[in-house]
C-alpha cells in the first residue's frame, strides 16, 4: 500500500535519482531567473511607455524645441528613450545647421540618421533578455522531459529484478519522474507569456519612435525653409 507520505512532492523530490534531481534543479534555477527578468523587464517597458507618453505630451503642445532639447540634454538616463532620440537629432541638425556649404536635404539626411541610430540602441536596450524568456519557454518542456524520460527508465530497469510488478513498486518511480515535467512546465509557461506580451509592447513602442521620427523630420525641414 502506497501511503500519502511515500507520494507527497518532497518526498518524491527526495528520493528522485541523481539524474532526475539535476534536471529539477537546472530547471528551478532557470525558472528563478526568468521570474527576474519577467519582473524587471514589465518594469522597465512601463517606465519607458510612461516617459514615453509624458514627453509626446509635452512635444505636441507647442513646447519650445531648445528648451525640450537642453532639458533632455540635463539628464538622458531618466528623460525616456523617446526622448533621447529627439535629442539626437536635434543635437545633429543645430551641429550641421551651422556649418556653412550643406544643404537642406543634408542636414535633415543627417538629423534622421543620429535618431535612427539611437532609435535602434533604444530598442536593443528594451529588447534585452527577451530572448532568454524565449529560450525558457521553448526548452524547458523538453528538459523536464528528458528527467521525466530517465526516471520512468530507472523505474522500469527496478522492476527487472522484481518478480511480479505491482503498482506500489512501479508508481512512486513515474510519480517522481512527471514531477520534473510539472517543474517544466511551471518554468516554461510564464515565460512564453511575458516574452509575447512584452515582444508586443516593444513593437508598439516601436512604432511610435519611428513615427515621432518621420513627423520631427519634418517639422525640422521646415524650420530650415
Amino acid at each position: 500500500m502506497i501511503s500519502a507520505d511515500d507520494m507527497s512532492i518532497l518526498s518524491l523530490v527526495a528520493n528522485a535519482s541523481l539524474v532526475v534531481k539535476f534536471v529539477m534543479g537546472l530547471l528551478l534555477a532557470v525558472s528563478g531567473i526568468s521570474w527576474y527578468w519577467i519582473f524587471r523587464k514589465g518594469f522597465a517597458l512601463r517606465s519607458a511607455r510612461n516617459a514615453t507618453s509624458s514627453f509626446e505630451h509635452q512635444f505636441w503642445t507647442g513646447g519650445d524645441l531648445t528648451a525640450l532639447y537642453r532639458a533632455a540634454s540635463a539628464d538622458r538616463d531618466s528623460a525616456g528613450p523617446l526622448a533621447r532620440i529627439f535629442e539626437a537629432g536635434y543635437r545633429e541638425f543645430a551641429k550641421l545647421r551651422g556649418q556653412a556649404g550643406l544643404e537642406a536635404s543634408d542636414i535633415i539626411d543627417g538629423s534622421r540618421r543620429a535618431m535612427k541610430a539611437t532609435l535602434q540602441r533604444e530598442l536593443d536596450d528594451l529588447e534585452a533578455h527577451l530572448a532568454f524568456l524565449a529560450s525558457v519557454g521553448s526548452v524547458s518542456p523538453y528538459v523536464g522531459l528528458f528527467g521525466t524520460v530517465w526516471g520512468i527508465m530507472n523505474a522500469f530497469r527496478g522492476l527487472s529484478n522484481v518478480g511480479a510488478a505491482t503498482l506500489a513498486q512501479v508508481a512512486p518511480g513515474i510519480a517522481e519522474a512527471l514531477v520534473a515535467t510539472a517543474i517544466g512546465l511551471f518554468a516554461a509557461i510564464p515565460a512564453v507569456v511575458a516574452y509575447n506580451r512584452y515582444a508586443h509592447d516593444v513593437d508598439r513602442l516601436a512604432i511610435r519612435f519611428e513615427s515621432f521620427t518621420e513627423e520631427f523630420s519634418n517639422i525640422l525641414q521646415r524650420q530650415i525653409r
